[in-house]
């Protein structure tokens, strides 16, 4: 699998004097992008590799194009570099082609519902021409490095497209676990005032291929009062490790923000409070970062394959249920996918993969099989049939854990050998009702040797 990481330099003997070159380049953009769309009907079976040369044709002039049907863009981009001008084809390309996409997706969407007698009042996309794109910079023509924190690049300048030396800062490539990997051409990236060059390094990564029966695990169970619970697993259904991940500090003051922006919009209406929102997602932002780092090192230093989530889509909440406000509250402000999508992109560097499974029932199933548990006020502890009193998170992870062994076992056998199984663990004919009992079942059923 191919893997790519993206570090930031900043640039700091330069900033305003790079202005100039990403207007240029947004212009010439711009006038492609102009281009391909009136000439689109000639250039629709071009492939993204043939549409460069093919472009260049209409707006460049050679030896051996005299005189290209656009003649307007030599003159308004006097001595463009040749290697903005193809990468701004190659952008422009994939615009038009988005666009006339979405368009055919539009019409087809208003045939449809016209047909049945509806009205269609969503409106057609558009063409966006104007774009704030910052380009890349290819080594040998537009980018040469003097040294680890200096470089040359070629920009517009005082009318002429000149070389100016750079200074960047120094980032820890061994820190960042990029040392060994393929450092790509840089791209000049402005935030704020300021500017950065962002290399990209690629790497080739083996991800788990360990069977089923010899996996380790670590099954996760995102919720709203504690970030995250981890339990670690093997195929036998053993926990080998449990860890709770939490912010207390930063939650609150997430919420003493938030609390705060609703009484300002309440009082005086809808307000845009951007120090508050800057806040907010400041917060959120170290959240999920903070949760998912502490996920994936704890998944690696018990050298798990597989790191197994819940698949958690749009959540309603009952208008009957208690609380059902204050949980809204909560649910609007928790990045849950976001905290998956960040575990998945740090996993696969370590070489783990990324499983999902049915959410339903996971926390309202005791691990043990005795049966729905009830939850206290504080939703963080689970009463048993039985009387047992257990961690309701911490019983939601072996459950999450036992279906994905359980279904790996499913697709590992045969239909036959399956349904034999399920005759001895009737709880494996439901995928919702599966726990951490069933798992301890079907392995003993398994290593019977009537069925074997």
């Amino acid at each position: 699998m191919k893997i790519a990481k993206t570090l930031s330099h900043k640039i700091t003997n330069h900033s305003h004097i790079f202005d100039n070159t990403l207007a240029i380049y947004n212009c010439a953009l711009s006038f492609v992008i102009n281009v391909i769309e009136k000439e689109f009907s000639n250039l629709n079976e071009f492939t993204s590799k043939d549409i460069v040369p093919a472009v260049e044709r209409l707006i460049h002039r050679t030896t051996s194009n005299p005189s290209p049907k656009y003649k307007d863009f030599d003159q308004h981009f006097y001595k463009f570099p040749s290697y903005f001008r193809r990468s701004a084809i190659a952008s422009a390309f994939g615009k038009v082609k988005s666009f006339r996409s979405n368009y055919r997706n539009w019409l087809k969407e208003k045939e449809i519902a016209l047909a049945e007698g509806k009205k269609f009042k969503k409106n057609s996309p558009t063409l966006q021409i104007e774009h704030k794109e910052f380009p890349v910079f290819y080594r040998g023509n537009m980018f040469e490095r003097t040294s680890d924190t200096s470089a040359q690049i070629k920009i517009f300048h005082k009318n002429d497209w000149v070389w100016v030396d750079i200074q960047f800062k120094e980032q820890d490539l061994y820190k960042r676990g990029v040392w060994d990997w393929k450092e790509c051409n840089p791209k000049l990236v402005r935030r704020g005032k300021k500017y950065f060059l962002n290399f990209t390094y690629t790497s080739k990564v083996e991800l788990s291929k360990n069977k089923i029966k010899d996996q380790i695990i670590c099954a996760v169970d995102l919720n709203i009062n504690k970030s995250a619970v981890c339990s670690i697993m093997d195929a036998s259904g053993t926990v080998l490790a449990r860890k709770f991940i939490n912010q207390p500090i930063e939650k609150d003051q997430l919420y003493t923000v938030t609390n705060k922006l609703r009484k300002a919009q309440a009082y005086s209406g809808w307000v845009a409070a951007p120090n508050y929102w800057r806040r907010i997602k400041g917060l959120q932002k170290h959240i999920i970062n903070h949760t998912s780092s502490e996920i994936v090192s704890f998944a690696n230093a018990h050298h798990c394959d597989v790191i197994v989530f819940e698949y958690l889509d749009k959540m309603k909440v009952p208008n009957n249920h208690y609380g059902a406000k204050k949980l809204r509250f909560k649910l609007r402000y928790w990045r849950k996918k976001a905290i998956q999508n960040k575990v998945e992109e740090m996993a696969h560097y370590q070489g783990m993969r990324i499983s999902r499974i049915n959410a339903r029932n996971t926390s309202a199933l005791a691990f043990d099989g005795s049966g729905k548990v009830e939850r206290n006020t504080k939703r963080d502890l689970a009463t048993f049939t039985s009387g047992k009193i257990y961690n309701a998170d911490l019983s939601a992870t072996y459950n999450i854990g036992a279906r994905y062994f359980v279904r790996g076992f499913q697709k590992s056998i045969s239909e036959k050998k399956w349904l034999a199984f399920q005759a001895k663990v009737p709880d494996l004919s439901k995928r919702t009702q599966q726990t951490l009992s069933s798992l301890i079942s079907l392995n003993q059923a398994m290593n019977s040797p009537k069925v074997a």
